[in-house]
């Protein structure tokens, strides 16, 4: 039976085409196990739809309805809300195919941090889903009707899902921001002092990536994601003070 992953002495030897080749591999096989969990997840995506539409339907009330434009729209959303319960499910499986193709070229007492890369990146991402749930789509979805009170809302089911999935995304994603310092930290790529000197360089890229994440582009909103991203920059500073040390050589 073949290996499902060559040996780190053999991958040391490969060459940059054997590298793509694995990668491909691999990609291939996180692909199969999304479409596959996706299948799986149409027949929940109408709880999981009624989940994510929560925030809207609480602070419409009957000041307006969530409607749809087309008759393929319906569709198309029960899709993508299956396709993000798929992510959720997977997350450890992808992680662990990440951590399978990069961990050969780390040192043997390096690759020993596998289990807890999987366990905290897999709850991260989860804790900034739900951030971005409980928290901060509340408050800026609030913030935002409560602009247009005045007038009867009358917000399409893509538009409304197309928002909060982005959200939603994008928050678990930056939510794995001190996990990253953390091994980078942990074999010697970064360390506190250089994390300090670009804190301020860092603090413009969260504002740039608090103006995508959040369609609206006020400065409520924006400041709702981008402090909470600054203060994992911070947590990440932190961390990389406990936890780093110089990168071993053998």
């Amino acid at each position: 039976m073949a290996r499902l992953a060559p040996k780190p002495e053999e991958k040391e030897g490969m060459s940059f085409l054997e590298h793509l080749d694995e990668l491909r591999s691999r990609l291939f096989r996180s692909a199969i196990v999304f479409v596959g969990l996706l299948a799986l997840g149409w027949a929940y995506s109408d709880h999981i739809l009624k989940f994510l539409m929560v925030p809207f339907e609480r602070h419409l009330g009957p000041r307006g309805d969530l409607v749809f434009l087309t008759p393929t729209e319906p569709f198309f959303v029960y899709l993508k809300a299956s396709a993000v319960l798929a992510l959720f499910v997977a997350m450890p499986y992808l992680l662990w195919q990440l951590w399978a193709f990069v961990s050969p070229g780390l040192h043997p007492h390096e690759r020993r941090l596998a289990i807890p890369f999987l366990v905290f990146g897999t709850g991260f991402f989860v804790g900034g889903a739900a951030f971005a749930y409980y928290v901060a789509l509340p408050l800026s979805i609030a913030w935002l009707l409560n602009l247009g009170s005045q007038f009867r809302a009358a917000l399409t089911l893509q538009a409304a899902f197309g928002f909060e999935s982005r959200v939603v995304l994008a928050m678990g994603l930056v939510f794995e921001l001190p996990i990253v310092i953390f091994f980078l930290a942990r074999i010697g790529l970064v360390t506190p002092q250089f994390l300090w000197r670009y804190l301020r360089h860092a603090i413009v890229l969260i504002a740039i990536l608090a103006a995508v994440i959040t369609p609206s582009g006020d400065m409520l909103t924006m400041s709702v994601f981008g402090g909470p991203m600054v203060l994992l920059y911070l947590l990440g500073i932190v961390i990389a003070q406990l936890f780093g040390k110089p990168r071993k050589t053998a």
